[in-house]
């Protein structure tokens, strides 16, 4: 049973949480590794450096999306992409587990169950603009 009293708390947690690593993992691409650094880092994976920028944008805007409650499952769907696409050309041929060289896919893999619960779950307590959701007359 669920317990409609904190599951709202439980889920603006979630994405809070999950938010904050999108924010970090742009801050480490902006900061340690630098946009160029990380541009140059695409292109050694054959992708298109201007990628990279995207993709840090994509995790700033993303995670202050579910930071603040902006649409917030809408937002965690919207960032699935941008850890498949890390799954695909980084982490798979690593194996399974992230303490691998190039760190393996089950990291990114529990991210995105992560974001497909909070999609499930609800935008949570606190946000600034829930995310509409069908409703049925019946």
């Amino acid at each position: 049973m669920i317990d409609t009293r904190t599951a709202p708390y439980a889920a603006l947690l979630l994405r809070v949480t999950l938010g904050a690593l999108f924010l970090a993992h742009a801050g480490l691409k902006i900061f340690v590794f630098t946009p160029a650094g990380t541009a140059a880092f695409f292109a050694s994976l054959g992708l298109p450096e201007w990628l990279a920028y995207v993709t840090i944008a994509w995790e700033v805007v993303g995670g202050l999306a579910l930071i603040l409650g902006f649409m917030p499952r809408l937002a965690a769907l919207v960032m699935i992409p941008d850890l498949l696409g890390a799954i695909a050309t980084v982490h798979l041929k690593a194996g399974f587990f992230f303490n691998n060289e190039n760190g393996g896919w089950e990291y990114p893999a529990f991210w995105i169950v992560g974001l497909l619960v909070l999609a499930l779950l609800g935008d949570g307590a606190k946000t600034i603009v829930p995310t509409p959701v069908a409703t049925s007359d019946r």
